[in-house]
């Protein structure tokens, strides 16, 4: 794992990128540091070694492993069973906690197609019972493809269904961009398009909190993991 720190932060805010074995990739998603307020780079991972999973904890360890690509992989259902109706395969990085934030990541979903087919990105975590997570699914309703809230209670959708899902494809790597201010209280969502947000939220129920990765019932790949937060 790497954790550029304030040295490497204070790099990216003088536009020099920090080294990586993947630079000509790194090249754009640092870049997001500028395009949102300036805020500066807390975290990355490239799933380099399997050494890198020692960073996170899971909610079924049994569920995870690293992928020889270069991943964190989540290949297999998780033996787990939360307080209240939410996902079930979460990994959880371990001594980050962050309030404002952008988040990008590349995901691999590798389960089979079906309409609530997904992967999710979790933030705003203090206990199992309070987060929110980012559900990317095929089809939309109310509990699929959607931002939810998880507090003491079953997770409740915090934006309108939108008209259509995101499509995974088979094996297809996908950027995926979360971006959360906690002042106004915004969630915006964006898959492959950096431009236009696949979902949008609002809410304020949750403060600062630590950030995961994972699924409500299927398989799939997490790398290039890039944040940045105060």
């Amino acid at each position: 794992m790497r954790r550029e720190g304030l040295a490497c932060a204070l790099l990216v805010l003088a536009s020099v990128g920090c080294s990586s074995t993947r630079d000509h990739d790194h090249t754009v998603r640092d870049g997001a540091s500028q395009e949102h307020g300036l805020l500066p780079l807390v975290y990355a991972e490239d799933f380099d070694t399997a050494a890198s999973l020692e960073a996170f904890t899971f909610t079924d360890a049994n569920a995870w492993r690293w992928h020889d690509s270069g991943a964190l992989e989540l290949a297999a259902s998780s033996e787990y069973e939360p307080p209240h109706r939410s996902p079930r395969s979460i990994a959880w990085i371990e001594d980050l906690t962050v309030g404002d934030f952008v988040l990008d990541a590349t995901l691999v979903q590798t389960g089979r197609e079906y309409g609530h087919r997904d992967l999710c990105l979790f933030f705003g975590y203090t206990s199992p019972a309070r987060y929110y997570y980012v559900h990317l699914a095929t089809t939309p309703d109310q509990n699929a493809n959607n931002v939810f809230l998880v507090a003491d209670a079953p997770r409740t959708n915090l934006a309108p269904v939108p008209e259509s899902g995101v499509e995974w494809g088979t094996d297809q790597p996908h950027r995926v961009r979360v971006e959360r201010r906690l002042g106004e209280g915004t969630i915006r969502v964006f898959f492959d398009d950096m431009e236009t947000p696949v979902l949008e939220a609002s809410d304020t129920t949750h403060g600062a909190g630590r950030v995961g990765f994972g699924s409500f019932d299927d398989t799939g790949r997490f790398d290039e993991i890039r944040i940045w937060a105060q």
